[in-house]
């Protein structure tokens, strides 16, 4: 599918969007649900293969159908509330937008929001998200596979200060946190608690176990804006994984078309060096046979 065109009707919708997605995420007390959707859709990356990603590909069936997305048919229902009433806005568009959201109302960082994502009906293989079951060298191999960081796994990990995990849709059953609707850096705090009766997943533990990751858990417990500066960029680069957003585009072919008349001057260069060059080996020539 094409990719939208971002004119200013395009950003004006975008803007009545995400108005329509603070009252619907505050009303219906939903935003780890929507959270949740704007990571499954663009965890799915593939740095090397190019597929998957942010692409609203999670709203076919079968895509929903895959284990790690159970129950997410409730925030992809909650968005065509949305995109009924903002049609010109992509599927890809609108669940990171619902991501964003989510963490806004809810106490967190400002994530800048990039739109212009195309759409896709081509989803990836099952398995390509994180198994809570699995440990730090899991979390490497899905996370890098993407183009991540460890930072960017710690910090996209802070995002289970919010909600909680079901039964019926993970086989695990707890909240992480207190304050379960509150984004802030308690689940660092909480996984540095040997006395924490909260949920704490194997992939939750590889943090604190893991050294490397451990440094990041260590600094986000104890300091919190230094945790929403790192969240707010690993979000937005998550949200942005495969994506060239329409300024990137135009400075692209602005650096080509900078390369390209280069090259063409370049050539001019050598051409003209080259007439010179010759016309001094003909010179000698001529004087000599007279």
């Amino acid at each position: 599918m094409a990719a939208p065109v971002v004119d200013s009707n395009y950003l004006k919708e975008i803007e009545k969007a995400r108005r329509d997605l603070r009252a619907l995420i505050s009303s219906n007390n939903c935003a780890p649900l929507m959270l949740r959707l704007a990571w499954h859709d663009a965890g799915t990356y593939d740095a090397k293969k190019k597929t998957g990603g942010p692409n609203g590909s999670i709203r076919n069936d079968h895509e929903l159908k895959h284990s790690a997305n159970r129950g997410l048919k409730t925030a992809v229902e909650f968005c065509e509330e949305v995109k009924k009433r903002h049609p010109k806005i992509t599927y890809a568009d609108l669940y990171q937008l619902a991501g964003v959201v989510a963490v806004e109302v809810t106490g967190g960082p400002t994530i800048d929001f990039v739109p212009g994502r195309k759409d896709s009906m081509e989803s990836p293989e099952e398995g390509r998200l994180p198994d809570a079951n699995q440990g730090a060298r899991h979390l490497r191999d899905i996370f890098y596979r993407m183009g991540l960081s460890d930072k960017d796994i710690v910090a996209l990990s802070g995002g289970h200060t919010l909600g909680k995990a079901h039964p019926e849709r993970s086989g695990f059953e707890g909240a992480w946190t207190k304050e379960p609707l509150k984004f802030d850096n308690s689940y660092f705090q909480e996984l540095l608690k040997t006395d924490s009766n909260l949920l704490k997943l194997s992939t939750d533990k590889a943090l604190v176990d893991d050294p490397k990751f451990r440094r990041y858990v260590e600094l986000y417990a104890k300091d919190e804006d230094a945790f929403f500066r790192d969240y707010a960029a690993s979000h937005r680069k998550l949200s942005e994984l495969g994506f060239i957003s329409p300024s990137r585009l135009g400075l692209k072919v602005a650096v080509g078309v900078v390369i390209a008349a280069t090259m063409v001057i370049l050539g001019y260069y050598y051409e003209v060096q080259r007439k010179i060059h010759l016309s001094d080996w003909t010179l000698p020539k001529n004087k000599f046979h007279l």
